[in-house]
């Protein structure tokens, strides 16, 4: 898959995982946009594409910044004519745990990750619809898919950028605009201390980043989660299972705890196209019940 005449942004590039994924889209022939709250790292990170033979442009910015990233995205159409792909990758760690965590670390959490990726996709959702063709990729985490302890704000965060992913790939569609989450394991700066050296060894950022060919190229799925670690890749699904009908009356609460197994059983479990296949289902399993009472 050659990104050749395609320009890409990618948030949070000045080092570790940002810096692999600028690199990688550089070498597959995109031209690169390399943000990072650190402008003297985007640079140099843009002076090794440009090294390479590739073309980039490097802007020191905030993500959180509205004016900021209007104002790069204004500048990547200008020199390009065109925004092909965002890479939502910025992002920062404050963890402890929730008893000890303090209200404004969580909203700072917050603010950056789910907030900044907000903030990036509204600022090259026009220009994507306009030209009918946009990939955008949220970073997610296991943190936010599955829980870790003393990540409580990461993780609410992480999960909330997968309940904007499924919405934005719905509303892009028609545009050609399609969405997914990317849930990388790098050793990176964010990661040095939660894993043992051993594991931290394997799991180089550049493993990772051979991700994005599938996210950003032409034929890229649209509201997938991709897990990726250690040169191993994965799909998580949000599902729903089949359920059953309990119905009304004083003691629905307890057939509700009776009827806990069947209700959990995966066992024809799907995973919906949109999130008002529930109470599609609900309903249908309402008539069900009072066609079989009749």
């Amino acid at each position: 898959m050659s990104m050749q005449g395609r320009v890409a942004v990618v948030t949070g590039a000045g080092g570790g995982l940002g810096r692999e994924h600028a690199l990688f889209l550089a070498r597959r022939g995109a031209a690169v946009v390399v943000n990072d709250m650190n402008g003297e790292a985007a640079e140099a990170v843009a002076d090794e594409i440009r090294a390479a033979g590739g073309d980039a442009l490097a802007i020191g910015c905030s993500v959180t910044d509205e004016a900021a990233v209007a104002d790069m995205v204004a500048r990547t159409v200008e020199r390009w004519g065109r925004v092909d792909a965002l890479v939502n990758n910025a992002g920062i760690l404050r963890d402890k745990s929730f008893a000890k965590m303090d209200l404004a670390d969580f909203r700072l959490i917050v603010d950056v990750h789910l907030m900044g990726a907000v903030v990036c996709s509204k600022a090259v959702w026009e220009t994507m619809r306009a030209q009918e063709h946009g990939r955008i990729v949220m970073t997610t985490s296991s943190s936010g898919l599955y829980g870790n302890f003393g990540q409580a704000n990461y993780g609410a965060a992480k999960m909330a950028l997968v309940g904007l992913m499924q919405t934005l790939a719905i509303e892009g569609e028609k545009y050609g605009i399609r969405v997914n989450c990317l849930a990388p394991t790098a050793a990176t700066g964010m990661t040095e201390g939660l894993l043992p050296p051993e594991a931290l060894a394997r799991l180089s950022p550049a493993l990772v980043s051979p991700a994005l060919a599938l996210l950003c190229g032409d034929d890229a799925p649209t509201r997938a989660i991709v897990n990726a670690g250690a040169g191993h890749f994965a799909r998580a699904y949000v599902t729903l299972t089949a359920g059953t009908y309990i119905g009304e009356g004083g003691d629905a609460a307890d057939r509700l705890i009776e009827a806990w197994g069947q209700v959990s059983s995966r066992d024809g479990e799907i995973v919906p196209a949109y999130g008002f296949v529930q109470a599609q289902r609900e309903v249908a399993s309402t008539e069900r019940s009072g066609s079989q009472n009749a």
